[in-house]
């Protein structure tokens, strides 16, 4: 149980470690978020958060988000707090499955802005890896919670460390290869 431990708290340590580097390599890089953002929160929750002057409460749930993405890697990466990131992490990964799917529901076109570079637009396999994700950070809190503080051994720690960093490849490149394993359907050429 201790190697599955390790192995889900590096998981998603790397994922949203690199996830909120992304968004904040630049400042179009966190105006492109903003903008995906205040597409994909509802109004019940942007409103509350609306404030005087240039700030925008989409500006805000954004910096709250990538707030919340910069604490999770430490949280996991201490075994002391690694609960409180995976809870973190779990609530996290939660809502943004609830808002691809209602964004999916309304048939909206979407840019994903997951990690901060891709313009790709929000598909059902966005909802697949989420709830993927949120499954490691739920099995990751109840083992947190349940395994006792018993020491691994060197090489199981690095065999899980290792696992996870070739597990969180497929996520961290995920757009890329939906880009190559999804068919591309040819436009019909228009009258002139």
């Amino acid at each position: 149980m201790v190697y599955a431990l390790i192995a889900c708290r590096v998981l998603l340590a790397v994922v949203f470690a690199v996830s909120a580097f992304g968004k904040l390599r630049s400042r179009r890089a966190f105006e492109e978020f903003t903008s995906a953002a205040r597409q994909l929160a509802p109004g019940w929750l942007i409103r509350p958060l609306q404030g005087s002057g240039a700030t925008t409460g989409a500006h805000r749930l954004a910096a709250v988000v990538v707030g919340c993405e910069v604490a999770i890697p430490p949280l996991l990466l201490a075994p002391r707090t690694a609960a409180v990131g995976f809870a973190l992490a779990a609530a996290l990964l939660a809502a943004f499955t609830a808002a691809i799917v209602a964004v999916l529901r309304r048939g909206d076109r979407v840019a994903c802005h997951c990690f901060g570079a891709t313009d790709q637009a929000l598909r059902p396999a966005h909802v697949v890896r989420n709830l993927l994700l949120l499954t490691a950070a739920a099995t990751g809190l109840v083992l947190a919670l349940a395994a006792p503080s018993a020491q691994p051994a060197l090489v199981g720690a690095v065999a899980a460390v290792g696992t996870a960093g070739i597990l969180a490849l497929p996520v961290l490149l995920f757009d890329d290869l939906l880009d190559l394993f999804t068919p591309t359907i040819p436009r019909r050429p228009t009258a002139p």
